[in-house]
Order: C-alpha cells, then structure tokens, then sequence
C-alpha cells in the first residue's frame, strides 16, 4: 500500500511570513521527523531552518553548515542540520555517517536534500523554495513553496498546519 500524499503551494510576501510558516512548523516537530529543503541559493532554505529551529524552542543562533556538513542544536527535540552543498556525491554523506543521525531520536533539517535524496527516507516532507520570476533575490523578496508530504505523519502534519488562521492565507492553487 502505498504511503498517502499531499502537495500544498504557498506564496510568501517576504521573509516574516517565511519564518512564521517555519515557527509553526517546528512547534509541530518531533523527534524522528525529516524535512528535506531544496532550493537555488537565497531561496530561503537557512531562514526557514532557523525558524523551524525557534519552534523547536532553540534559543542560540542557527548557522547554515556549509562548511561543517552538520550542526547541532538541543531544543525540545534535538535539530540535527544538515548542508551537503559543498560534497560531491551523496556517497561522500554516506561516509560521514549520516544514517546514524536517523537513530539518534532528532528532527533532521537538510538543506540541498536535492544531492542526497537517496540517502533521505520516502516518508519526509520536502520543501521546495524559489524566487518568483518577477523577483530578485533581495532579502525581502516574495518566495513560492511547494510542500510535498510522503506518509501519514507528514500528510497530518501539513492538515494542521495549514488550519491554522495565518497560514491559510498563504496557501495558493497548486500549479
């Protein structure tokens, strides 16, 4: 049997909604969640990392792991995050260990999960950020988010989500 999905598209105005839809969503996280972020560069996928990590109740400064592949965070759930940007091969996250992240009861945050997506379980929620068309990548700019949730959990997770007052009005017709 196949797991239930669901696609959702999304219109942020600028970097507040953003990060409210990340608050709201971490508040909702729970160990042994995967969220996958896919997106070209000043897409968004760090500032939504870093309000996912402020609805896990994290209070320290969230960085982007470019350089160091993996940061860790303690919070409610630990926030295990990752950035394989710079690798060349999903092979190169297999050798640093990355399945052992799965077993150690946190949420995992990847951003460029595109790299990685065969190490990524089928059941997660993957992310898609982009700049509009009209748009540059000024810090304000308005961002488009297609969320695609794999699994019970997932699909759950974004019914709740998306009932919330706030968020529904960012929510547009999938295209």
């Amino acid at each position: 049997m196949a797991a239930p999905v669901l696609l959702v598209a999304y219109r942020f105005p600028g970097l507040i909604a953003t990060e409210l839809w990340g608050r709201r969503l971490g508040e909702r996280l729970a160990a042994g969640d995967v969220i996958a972020l896919v997106g070209d560069l000043g897409a968004g996928k760090t500032t939504l990392t870093q309000a996912i990590a402020r609805g896990l109740e994290i209070v320290g400064p969230v960085t982007s792991p470019t350089f160091a592949l993996a940061q860790e965070y303690s919070g409610r759930a630990p926030l295990f995050h990752f950035d394989p940007y710079r690798l060349d091969s999903a092979e190169a996250m297999a050798e640093f260990g990355f399945d052992e992240y799965f077993e150690r009861g946190g949420v995992i945050v990847v951003e460029w999960a595109d790299k990685i997506a065969m190490l990524l379980p089928e059941e997660r929620l993957t992310l898609t950020l982009a700049l509009p068309d009209e748009t540059d990548t000024e810090a304000d700019a308005p961002r488009d988010m297609h969320a695609l949730a794999v699994g019970k959990r997932y699909v759950e997770l974004l019914h709740e989500l998306n009932a919330r007052p706030e968020i529904g009005l960012l929510i547009r017709a999938v295209d």
